[in-house]
C-alpha cells in the first residue's frame, strides 16, 4: 500500500519507531548515577528483574564510579529476591572480591551462603549445593566469628549437615534391606563418625548394631566374635551418648542377642 500523503507517512513511521523502542523495554540511562537511581526505585517497588537491568547498566561505565559498590550489592540482592540464586551467589562473590574493604562484605558473605541454602534440595537428590552452602557458611563464621549472624549461620550448618546425614543414612538402609550387611554397617558407622551432631546419629549407631549382628550370623565362625563385639561397642556408644534415645529399648534386644552369641562362642572354644 502506498501513502499519497507524505505527512501521514512520516507520522506513521515515527509512531512505528516509537512503538518499537518503547516496546523493547530496554533500560535507558545517561550516567551510572542515573542507572543506579532508576534501579533502586524499581528495587524498592519489588521489580527485582527490571532493577537488575539498571544495576547492571551502571557497569557500562566501568567499575570505578561512586555508585559501583552499591550497584553491585543491589544487583546481587535483586537476583536473590527474584529467585535467581545462582546468579545472586555469583554477584555476591564479585562484590566480596571487588570491594573487599566495604563494611557490607560481612552481609554479602552471609547472603552468598544463603543463596546456596535456598537451592539446597531434598535429601534424596544431589547435595552439591548443600555442601557449597555449608562451605560458605563456615567461611563466613571463620571470618566473622563475632557477627550477629553467627548463630544463624551455625543453625543453618546444623540443618544442612542433618540433610547430608539423612542421605547417607538412607543409603545404609538400602544396603541393609538388600542384606549387604558389611556395607550397611560401615556406612552407618560413617554416618555417625561424620555427623555425630545431627538428629540421625543415634539411628546410625542402632543401624550399625543391627547390621553387625546380621553380618556375624552370615560369617564364618572365626570372624563372628569381632563382628558381634562391634555390635556391642555400638550399643555402648548409643547408651552413653544418647541415654534418652527412643531407640535404646529396641537396641537392647540386639545387645542381648550379641552378648549371648559371644558367650556361646566362648563356651564352644
Amino acid at each position: 500500500m502506498l501513502f499519497r500523503n507524505p505527512v501521514t507517512a512520516a507520522v506513521l513511521a515515527a509512531a512505528i519507531l516509537f512503538s518499537a523502542c518503547s516496546g523493547s523495554g530496554r533500560a535507558r540511562y545517561d550516567s551510572p548515577q542515573e542507572a543506579y537511581e532508576r534501579g533502586l526505585a524499581l528495587y524498592e517497588r519489588g521489580r527485582y528483574d527490571r532493577a537488575a537491568e539498571y544495576f547492571q547498566g551502571v557497569f557500562d561505565y566501568g567499575r570505578t564510579s561512586e555508585v559501583a559498590a552499591d550497584a553491585q550489592l543491589y544487583l546481587a540482592r535483586s537476583y536473590y529476591n527474584n529467585g535467581d540464586y545462582i546468579l545472586a551467589a555469583s554477584e555476591f562473590t564479585r562484590f566480596i572480591a571487588t570491594f573487599r574493604t566495604d563494611p557490607r562484605s560481612e552481609e554479602a558473605e552471609f547472603e552468598r551462603a544463603m543463596s546456596y541454602y535456598m537451592i539446597s534440595p531434598a535429601y534424596e537428590l544431589d547435595q552439591s549445593n548443600t555442601r557449597q552452602a555449608i562451605q560458605y557458611f563456615q567461611l563466613f563464621l571463620d571470618r566473622y566469628p563475632q557477627s550477629e549472624l553467627a548463630d544463624d549461620a551455625e543453625a543453618r550448618i546444623r540443618e544442612l549437615r542433618g540433610k547430608l546425614a539423612r542421605k547417607e543414612l538412607e543409603a545404609a538402609r538400602q544396603y541393609e534391606g538388600r542384606e549387604l550387611f558389611e556395607a550397611a554397617a560401615l556406612t552407618y558407622e560413617n554416618v555417625f563418625d561424620t555427623y555425630p551432631d545431627t538428629p540421625w546419629a543415634d539411628d546410625a549407631l542402632f543401624g550399625a548394631m543391627r547390621s553387625y549382628v546380621a553380618f556375624s550370623e552370615r560369617s564364618v565362625l572365626s570372624r563372628q566374635p569381632e563382628r558381634l563385639q562391634a555390635a556391642v561397642n555400638n550399643y555402648d556408644r548409643l547408651v552413653q551418648l544418647f541415654p534418652d534415645s527412643p531407640l535404646i529399648k529396641e537396641a537392647e534386644s540386639y545387645y542381648r542377642r550379641a552378648v549371648a552369641a559371644l558367650e556361646a562362642l566362648e563356651e564352644s572354644v
